[in-house]
């Protein structure tokens, strides 16, 4: 990060939706409060529905709030939308791509909609590093969905605006192309805020994470004090060659575990605290286990546990 000068700012933002014909309401957002630092990247996580592309799509002014206060490098949306338009630029997965026309007619049209200084080499360029150029005169209806995601990633990336809202950016893709984005993402120095439910994708590229559900925040942080959560449940890896079931049984009355999972070669036990691990290993050395590992918590895990 490069400073600590706040460039997107929510206080208690809430976005409310009236069920036609019934006085239900549904809360999409429900007092949100946000504070991103310029130069941060910054991962929005949960589910399906839970209030992440509200999210976006309200400090990207293509939404209003219902209430609270929105400031995008200082401007409050409302009040002055097209001073905060200016500061940003927006991906929604690959919706925003015209499929129809080529990969270049679509570069040079948003190019010149959003007056982009020598956009001819600005696109030559951009194409290039996105091993596209060989696309880039082909209709983008012919394209896979990773080329389509690399080209709604340079159309961004052109606009040159110092805020990017990237909405599920990696959704749908292979691993190969999973990876390509992450690490042109690394690479940039602009703020970014992503949202995902790809846990791993967050994981590898964001500075702090923040747990969204039904609207709520349900926790904020960096990787390391998010995780810090999950100091308390350790988490096991035993393989075994013979008699699993038979562990299993002798594991599954033990008090001082919470949980087993099943896995191809063994289980995942999940302890209740590390000063159990000795009466584990007492259970365990009279199988023949040939590993014994503990596994790091993951950020999926913690979202399960704060929900």
């Amino acid at each position: 990060m490069n400073s600590n000068e706040k460039i997107i700012e929510t206080v208690d933002l809430t976005k409310i939706y009236k069920l036609k014909g019934k006085k239900k309401q549904i809360f999409a957002l429900d007092e949100v409060n946000l504070s991103i630092k310029k130069g941060e990247i910054f991962g929005l996580l949960g589910p399906n529905g839970a209030g992440k592309t509200t999210i976006i799509q309200i400090l990207t002014t293509l939404k209003q709030p219902t209430s609270g206060k929105v400031f995008i490098d200082g401007y409050d949306i409302v009040k002055k939308p097209k001073q905060a338009k200016a500061r940003i630029a927006l991906m929604l997965e690959s919706k925003m791509l015209y499929r129809r026309i080529t990969a270049y007619a679509n570069l040079k049209f948003y190019c010149k909609i959003y007056n982009v200084l020598n956009y001819q080499e600005k696109i030559n360029k951009i194409i290039k590093e996105f091993g596209l150029e060989k696309w880039l005169y082909q209709l983008v209806e012919n394209f896979s969905s990773g080329m389509k995601m690399k080209l709604a990633l340079c159309r961004t990336l052109l606009l040159e605006r110092p805020i990017l809202f990237l909405d599920e950016p990696t959704v749908g893709l292979d691993v190969k192309n999973v990876s390509f984005i992450v690490d042109k993402l690394k690479d940039i120095d602009n703020t970014i805020f992503l949202t995902s439910h790809n846990m791993s994708v967050v994981e590898r590229l964001c500075d702090r994470i923040a747990f969204i559900n039904q609207g709520k925040i349900l926790r904020i942080g960096t990787k390391e004090d998010v995780k810090k959560l999950g100091q308390a449940e350790i988490k096991i890896e035993v393989t075994i060659l013979e008699n699993k079931n038979l562990l299993k049984n002798e594991l599954i009355n033990q008090n001082f575990i919470k949980n087993i999972d099943d896995t191809k070669r063994g289980f995942i036990i999940y302890l209740n605290s590390r000063n159990n691990y000795k009466d584990l290993l007492l259970i365990l050395g009279k199988y023949n286990v040939i590993k014994v590992k503990e596994l790091d918590i993951s950020l999926e895990d913690l979202f399960l546990k704060l929900n």
